[in-house]
Protein backbone atom coordinates (compact mmCIF):
# COMPACT_ATOMS: atom_id res chain seq x y z
CA UNK A 1 0.00 0.00 0.00
CA UNK A 2 1.31 3.73 -1.15
CA UNK A 3 -0.27 7.24 -0.02
CA UNK A 4 -2.63 5.67 2.27
CA UNK A 5 -5.35 8.06 3.50
CA UNK A 6 -7.71 7.13 6.02
CA UNK A 7 -11.36 9.27 6.09
CA UNK A 8 -12.44 9.47 9.65
CA UNK A 9 -15.20 11.97 11.24
CA UNK A 10 -13.57 15.53 11.93
CA UNK A 11 -14.82 15.68 15.41
CA UNK A 12 -17.77 13.50 17.68
CA UNK A 13 -18.76 14.10 20.88
CA UNK A 14 -17.02 13.06 23.65
CA UNK A 15 -18.63 10.29 24.74
CA UNK A 16 -17.85 8.48 21.24
CA UNK A 17 -14.37 9.80 21.06
CA UNK A 18 -11.88 6.99 21.17
CA UNK A 19 -14.55 4.76 19.91
CA UNK A 20 -15.12 5.73 16.38
CA UNK A 21 -14.03 2.51 13.88
CA UNK A 22 -11.17 4.14 11.96
CA UNK A 23 -9.22 3.79 15.60
CA UNK A 24 -9.05 0.11 14.16
CA UNK A 25 -7.51 1.00 10.88
CA UNK A 26 -4.97 3.61 12.27
CA UNK A 27 -4.05 1.14 14.86
CA UNK A 28 -2.88 -1.95 12.28
CA UNK A 29 -1.46 0.79 10.31
CA UNK A 30 0.95 1.57 12.90
CA UNK A 31 1.22 -1.99 13.42
CA UNK A 32 2.49 -2.44 9.93
CA UNK A 33 4.89 0.61 9.87
CA UNK A 34 2.98 2.09 7.15
CA UNK A 35 2.70 5.87 7.00
CA UNK A 36 -0.71 7.48 6.32
CA UNK A 37 -2.96 10.89 6.24
CA UNK A 38 -6.22 11.50 8.17
CA UNK A 39 -8.82 12.56 5.72
CA UNK A 40 -12.09 13.85 7.78
CA UNK A 41 -15.49 14.91 6.70
CA UNK A 42 -18.42 15.95 9.41
CA UNK A 43 -20.89 13.80 10.36
CA UNK A 44 -23.16 16.07 8.93
CA UNK A 45 -21.65 15.05 5.54
CA UNK A 46 -21.67 11.62 5.84
CA UNK A 47 -24.56 11.44 3.18
CA UNK A 48 -23.61 13.89 0.87
CA UNK A 49 -23.40 12.55 -2.76
CA UNK A 50 -19.81 13.02 -2.94
CA UNK A 51 -18.57 11.31 0.42
CA UNK A 52 -21.72 8.31 -0.51
CA UNK A 53 -19.36 7.53 -3.47
CA UNK A 54 -16.43 6.39 -1.31
CA UNK A 55 -18.61 4.63 1.36
CA UNK A 56 -22.53 3.78 0.29
CA UNK A 57 -24.00 3.93 3.68
CA UNK A 58 -22.12 6.69 4.90
CA UNK A 59 -20.17 5.81 6.87
CA UNK A 60 -16.22 5.39 8.19
CA UNK A 61 -13.71 4.60 7.58
CA UNK A 62 -12.78 4.51 4.13
CA UNK A 63 -9.04 3.48 3.36
CA UNK A 64 -7.79 4.93 -0.11
CA UNK A 65 -4.59 4.58 -1.53
CA UNK A 66 -2.64 3.48 -4.37
CA UNK A 67 -4.38 0.04 -4.75
CA UNK A 68 -8.11 1.43 -4.68
CA UNK A 69 -10.36 2.37 -2.01
CA UNK A 70 -11.61 0.11 0.64
CA UNK A 71 -14.90 0.08 3.53
CA UNK A 72 -15.51 -1.49 6.29
CA UNK A 73 -13.26 -1.87 9.45
CA UNK A 74 -13.00 -5.48 9.31
CA UNK A 75 -12.04 -5.94 5.32
CA UNK A 76 -9.78 -2.49 5.76
CA UNK A 77 -7.67 -4.41 8.78
CA UNK A 78 -7.77 -7.61 6.89
CA UNK A 79 -6.46 -6.23 4.39
CA UNK A 80 -3.23 -4.56 6.19
CA UNK A 81 -2.74 -7.91 8.04
CA UNK A 82 -2.41 -9.71 4.64
CA UNK A 83 0.70 -7.13 4.08
CA UNK A 84 2.05 -7.60 7.65
CA UNK A 85 3.73 -11.03 8.78
CA UNK A 86 3.33 -9.66 12.58
CA UNK A 87 -0.18 -8.74 12.00
CA UNK A 88 -1.34 -12.36 10.27
CA UNK A 89 1.38 -14.92 10.96
CA UNK A 90 1.64 -17.09 7.71
CA UNK A 91 0.87 -20.46 9.79
CA UNK A 92 -1.82 -19.16 11.66
CA UNK A 93 -3.57 -17.22 8.64
CA UNK A 94 -6.99 -19.26 9.24
CA UNK A 95 -6.86 -18.78 13.06
CA UNK A 96 -6.20 -15.25 12.96
CA UNK A 97 -9.18 -14.68 10.22
CA UNK A 98 -11.64 -17.24 12.64
CA UNK A 99 -10.90 -14.70 15.28
CA UNK A 100 -11.21 -11.34 13.15
CA UNK A 101 -14.41 -12.65 12.48
CA UNK A 102 -15.48 -13.63 16.08
CA UNK A 103 -14.67 -10.16 16.99
CA UNK A 104 -16.76 -8.67 14.57
CA UNK A 105 -19.77 -10.94 14.14
CA UNK A 106 -19.74 -13.03 17.81
CA UNK A 107 -18.84 -10.30 20.38
CA UNK A 108 -19.45 -7.40 19.05
CA UNK A 109 -23.12 -6.89 18.21
CA UNK A 110 -24.06 -7.73 22.00
CA UNK A 111 -21.95 -5.40 23.17
CA UNK A 112 -22.43 -2.55 20.89
CA UNK A 113 -26.33 -3.10 21.72
CA UNK A 114 -25.68 -2.35 25.71
CA UNK A 115 -23.83 0.87 23.69
CA UNK A 116 -26.53 1.44 22.32
CA UNK A 117 -28.60 1.22 24.91
CA UNK A 118 -27.08 3.17 27.70
CA UNK A 119 -25.01 5.77 25.82
CA UNK A 120 -27.84 6.87 23.01
CA UNK A 121 -30.65 5.62 24.86
CA UNK A 122 -30.97 5.14 28.04
CA UNK A 123 -33.65 7.57 28.86
CA UNK A 124 -36.46 5.80 27.06
CA UNK A 125 -38.65 3.53 28.61
CA UNK A 126 -38.08 -0.02 25.79
CA UNK A 127 -33.72 0.81 26.85
CA UNK A 128 -34.90 1.03 30.57
CA UNK A 129 -36.75 -2.75 30.20
CA UNK A 130 -34.13 -4.25 27.86
CA UNK A 131 -30.94 -3.47 29.61
CA UNK A 132 -30.96 -6.18 31.81
CA UNK A 133 -31.29 -9.08 29.28
CA UNK A 134 -28.83 -7.16 27.01
CA UNK A 135 -26.18 -6.75 30.18
CA UNK A 136 -26.84 -10.70 30.22
CA UNK A 137 -26.05 -11.35 26.37
CA UNK A 138 -22.90 -9.02 27.27
CA UNK A 139 -21.92 -10.90 30.12
CA UNK A 140 -22.10 -14.19 28.12
CA UNK A 141 -19.62 -13.19 25.56
CA UNK A 142 -17.52 -11.82 27.51
CA UNK A 143 -17.38 -15.14 29.87
CA UNK A 144 -16.83 -17.42 27.04
CA UNK A 145 -13.50 -14.94 25.73
CA UNK A 146 -12.18 -14.56 28.89
CA UNK A 147 -12.41 -18.78 29.46
CA UNK A 148 -10.82 -18.48 26.10
CA UNK A 149 -7.97 -16.24 27.42
CA UNK A 150 -7.21 -18.62 30.22
CA UNK A 151 -2.94 -19.14 29.80
CA UNK A 152 -2.76 -17.15 26.67
CA UNK A 153 -1.83 -13.22 26.55
CA UNK A 154 -3.60 -13.25 23.04
CA UNK A 155 -5.97 -14.32 21.30
CA UNK A 156 -3.71 -16.70 19.55
CA UNK A 157 0.53 -17.40 20.29
CA UNK A 158 0.66 -13.69 19.70
CA UNK A 159 -1.02 -10.32 19.10
CA UNK A 160 -2.13 -10.60 15.88
CA UNK A 161 -4.78 -8.38 13.78
CA UNK A 162 -7.79 -10.32 15.62
CA UNK A 163 -6.33 -8.93 19.10
CA UNK A 164 -6.66 -5.37 17.56
CA UNK A 165 -10.77 -5.83 16.74
CA UNK A 166 -11.21 -7.49 19.72
CA UNK A 167 -9.86 -5.16 21.83
CA UNK A 168 -11.83 -2.05 20.14
CA UNK A 169 -14.29 -4.10 20.34
CA UNK A 170 -14.33 -4.74 24.28
CA UNK A 171 -13.61 -0.83 24.20
CA UNK A 172 -17.34 -0.49 23.64
CA UNK A 173 -18.47 -1.05 27.00
CA UNK A 174 -15.89 1.04 28.47
CA UNK A 175 -18.20 2.80 30.34
CA UNK A 176 -19.40 -0.05 32.33
CA UNK A 177 -17.09 -2.04 34.63
CA UNK A 178 -18.18 -5.48 32.85
CA UNK A 179 -14.86 -6.06 31.86
CA UNK A 180 -13.00 -5.16 35.06
CA UNK A 181 -15.67 -8.06 36.38
CA UNK A 182 -13.60 -10.35 34.15
CA UNK A 183 -9.77 -9.52 35.29
CA UNK A 184 -8.56 -11.94 32.65
CA UNK A 185 -10.10 -9.88 30.07
CA UNK A 186 -9.41 -6.78 31.78
CA UNK A 187 -5.84 -7.10 31.51
CA UNK A 188 -5.78 -8.76 27.82
CA UNK A 189 -7.37 -4.70 27.39
CA UNK A 190 -4.81 -3.20 28.83
CA UNK A 191 -2.10 -5.23 27.66
CA UNK A 192 -3.17 -4.32 24.42
CA UNK A 193 -3.81 -1.14 24.62
CA UNK A 194 -0.45 -0.32 26.32
CA UNK A 195 1.33 -1.05 22.42
CA UNK A 196 2.87 1.32 21.27
CA UNK A 197 0.83 1.49 17.88
CA UNK A 198 -2.28 1.77 19.79
CA UNK A 199 -1.34 5.06 21.78
CA UNK A 200 -0.10 6.83 18.48
CA UNK A 201 -3.29 5.86 16.86
CA UNK A 202 -5.46 7.14 19.31
CA UNK A 203 -3.29 9.95 19.69
CA UNK A 204 -3.71 10.72 15.97
CA UNK A 205 -7.55 9.80 16.48
CA UNK A 206 -7.69 12.80 19.41
CA UNK A 207 -5.68 15.12 17.97
CA UNK A 208 -7.91 15.56 15.03
CA UNK A 209 -11.01 15.62 17.31
CA UNK A 210 -8.96 18.31 19.29
CA UNK A 211 -8.24 20.40 16.04
CA UNK A 212 -11.92 20.58 15.12
CA UNK A 213 -14.18 20.76 18.50
CA UNK A 214 -16.71 23.26 18.15
CA UNK A 215 -16.22 26.15 19.13
CA UNK A 216 -18.33 27.01 22.35
CA UNK A 217 -21.24 29.58 22.05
Amino acid sequence: MEKIAVWGFGWVPPFAQGLVRDLRVRWALEEAGLAYESRLIGIEERNSDAYRRRHPFGLVPVLESGDGTLIESGAIVYAIAEQCEALMPAGQRAETLTWIFAALSTVEPPLWNLFVIDVLHHDEEWAKLRRAGAVGEAKARLAALSEWLDGRNYLLSHFTAADILMTTVLRFIRHTDLVAGFPRLDTYVKRCEARPAFEAALRSQMADYARNEPVAA
